[in-house]
């Protein structure tokens, strides 16, 4: 049977947006799928560009104030290692804190609309 024969009843029920339902393209075109998209976005993006801004500040005082970094806090402990081992602090807290916010914030509602489309493709 070529597929310009199908029956009405093989052809998959489509949605508002005119997917089939349950469909990737229906899930990413859905108003509840932007909403969570911006969100993600609205916390991701600032969050990445203020470590690369605190990252590439490190990198330009490492090249250009070698006098700044090379001050000593205790012994032979000079201000550049000092920053230098703050980032990985700041990366841990970043991380952490995403963590937390996904927990909080992005994980339930990512995980409705994932429940929602797994109703939906069993009702089929």
């Amino acid at each position: 049977m070529s597929t310009s024969e199908r029956h009405p009843d093989s052809i998959p029920p489509t949605s508002e947006v005119g997917h089939p339902v349950g469909s990737y393209r229906e899930v990413a075109d859905s108003p509840e799928f932007a909403e969570l998209r911006r969100t993600f976005r609205r916390f991701v993006f600032p969050m990445s560009a203020l470590f690369l801004t605190w990252y590439l500040l490190y990198v330009l005082l490492s090249v250009y104030a070698t006098d700044f970094m090379s001050t000593k806090v205790v012994g032979n402990i000079h201000l550049g290692l000092v920053i230098g081992l703050l980032q990985f602090v700041s990366t841990f807290v970043i991380t952490t804190v995403y963590a937390r916010w996904a927990d909080r914030r992005f994980d339930p509602a990512a995980a409705e609309l994932a429940r929602r489309v797994h109703l939906t493709e069993d009702a089929r």
